[in-house]
């Protein structure tokens, strides 16, 4: 259906499963958004949508409109991008954990003509719209639309083409970078886990799905959300991962099926032993990074398989890999292997083929006429970031993984200067271009560095001007940067030295930088921050 879109899908399925739920609220969730708990059925959605949509119409939203949605996991979210997809509106998440440096430049960059935000971030928005000079207007989600300036809107119906979202990522040599994501994008996400079987079934009408991810990443706006539209199941969105309360949440829930990041398992096996371990109705956990010396034990104690999967927010689920069928080799770091859609390569440094159970670079396309179906269209306004990522026909991952004897695939390390922490990439040049504003850094570079429970950390080298090194002066360039950065990319670890590794052309010499770290860690050197990296209220 060439004309299908995310809300004409999400209307098919309100028609079908008029009285079932979409989304559940649990009291939990309710009492720290301060929102209404209980289920929201299809129908109730629908009505919702459509008066959303008559009033995002009547105030100028249309085709080649862009909204930023800055609303957590709440309700609100789905709502007004369901409204806005039908118009031909697309939508730009915004992480909450933002602050002012990465807020003016995501509302630059991306044109955006609205932005419906929380109360208490209303006036930190508007004024970085301010700032960088952009006409855009704040929108609490409950208050009446005023008319929208801006030019004539794409009198043309939305499409599988249409932009839906605009994503932004983790870049490795500058700013994030835009990914332009269209309803074709989503709606393939949806079949996929609709069709892919094996370990993971979605019967049609009956599953609850639950995940603490957040619905301003690909995982849970394009998986989840388009996973349960499309078989007409119900959604749980926790506001986070909370290890306490995790399985109380599971079963309040009902859900059968569930999304986790690798730092879950960790945590959760960390708890004592109890005989409400199997106390739930879940049959299979959906995610990434299951460490594993965890896999196995995991999933004897708690009674379903943790199915890994390997996908990045450009190729979607056009390019996903998933191990959802046997054997899944736990206690490795396999992710399985494609399937006859997907096409991979693994490549050395000058695109060469690896030998079997070799390390190299991960390439995907799609099979058949369309290499990039499912894929994001483009960069946004970076074209050349585009087709050096397509660069001869296939895309080009950046992720190191090896295949074995029997075509499984397995991670091995990240080939960009991406810092991983607790599921979320940080970008080193990003975090470098913040510190360096701060009046006592002269110089200042990052990479990440061990950490038990989140995977990576990120550590500072810093050059100073200061007078007096020390723990206060880490302290105070660390508070510092919790105003100008998510609290996730601020340095948990410091150290101060009189010089940073660099080529002759002056640019940061990465190796070394890394085992300058590994050094400067092991000799104690760096002061630990990690106690200030709290997310922010």
């Amino acid at each position: 259906m060439s004309g299908e879109t995310v809300f004409s899908r999400f209307a098919a399925a309100a028609a079908k499963y008029s009285d079932n739920p979409f989304l559940n609220v649990l009291p939990e969730t309710a009492g720290i958004y301060g929102i209404a708990a209980g289920e929201i059925t299809y129908a109730t959605m629908l009505g919702r949508v459509l008066a959303r949509q008559e009033a995002l119409r009547a105030a100028g939203f249309g085709g080649g409109s862009r909204i930023g949605l800055l609303l957590q996991n709440r309700p609100e979210f789905i709502e007004i991008w369901l409204a806005a997809n039908g118009l031909g509106a697309s939508v730009v998440p915004i992480n909450p954990d933002l602050r002012r440096s990465e807020l003016e430049y995501l509302i630059g960059h991306s044109e955006m003509d609205a932005a419906f935000v929380l109360e208490d971030r209303r006036a930190e928005v508007a004024t970085a719209a301010r700032t960088i000079g952009r006409a855009m207007v704040t929108l609490l989600p409950q208050e009446p639309l005023p008319q929208i300036p801006g030019t004539v809107r794409d009198p043309a119906p939305p499409d599988r083409s249409t932009e839906a979202a605009l994503l932004y990522t983790s870049g490795t040599t500058g700013d994030p970078k835009g990914c332009v994501l269209t309803n074709e994008y989503f709606l393939h996400s949806g079949d996929w886990y609709r069709d892919v079987g094996g370990l993971i079934s979605l019967r049609p009408g009956q599953e609850r799905m639950l995940t603490p991810l957040p619905v301003f990443h690909m995982n849970a706006m394009a998986v989840s959300v388009l996973a349960m539209i499309t078989v007409g199941g119900c959604l749980t969105i926790l506001d986070r991962f909370h290890p306490s309360t995790w399985w109380d949440s599971v079963r309040r829930s009902g859900a059968t099926c569930l999304h986790y990041l690798g730092v879950m398992p960790s945590m959760l096996m960390k708890a004592p032993a109890s005989d409400q371990d199997r106390n739930h109705a879940v049959r299979f956990g959906f995610g990434a990074g299951t460490p594993r010396e965890l896999h196995a034990p995991f999933e004897d104690r708690f009674g379903f398989p943790l199915i890994e999967a390997w996908a990045m927010t450009e190729t979607g689920s056009g390019g996903v890999i998933c191990a959802s069928r046997e054997p899944r080799k736990t206690g490795t770091n396999c992710f399985g292997r494609p399937t006859d859609e997907v096409e991979v390569r693994i490549v050395d440094d000058v695109g060469a083929e690896v030998a079997t159970n070799m390390p190299g670079e991960l390439l995907v396309r799609r099979a058949g006429d369309d290499r990039r179906y499912g894929f994001f269209r483009e960069y946004l306004k970076n074209p050349a970031a585009t087709q050096e990522a397509w660069q001869g026909g296939w895309f080009h991952t950046g992720d190191i993984v090896a295949r074995d004897e029997d075509g499984d695939l397995h991670f091995v390390d990240r080939k960009k200067n991406v810092i991983r922490r607790s599921g979320e990439n940080i970008a080193a040049v990003e975090v470098e271009a913040v510190l360096m504003k701060h009046p006592l850094v002269k110089q200042a570079a990052v990479a990440a560095t061990p950490d038990d429970v989140r995977g990576d950390e990120v550590a500072a080298l810093i050059v100073t001007t200061a007078a007096h090194v020390g723990h206060g002066l880490a302290e105070e360039i660390v508070r510092w940067s919790l105003g100008q950065l998510a609290y996730y990319k601020v340095p948990g670890w410091v150290a101060f030295v009189t010089e940073l590794p660099r080529t002759p052309t002056e640019k940061i010499l990465r190796a070394a930088l890394k085992t300058l770290v590994t050094e400067k860690m092991s000799q104690g050197a760096f002061i630990d921050m990690r106690a200030l990296k709290r997310r922010q209220t």
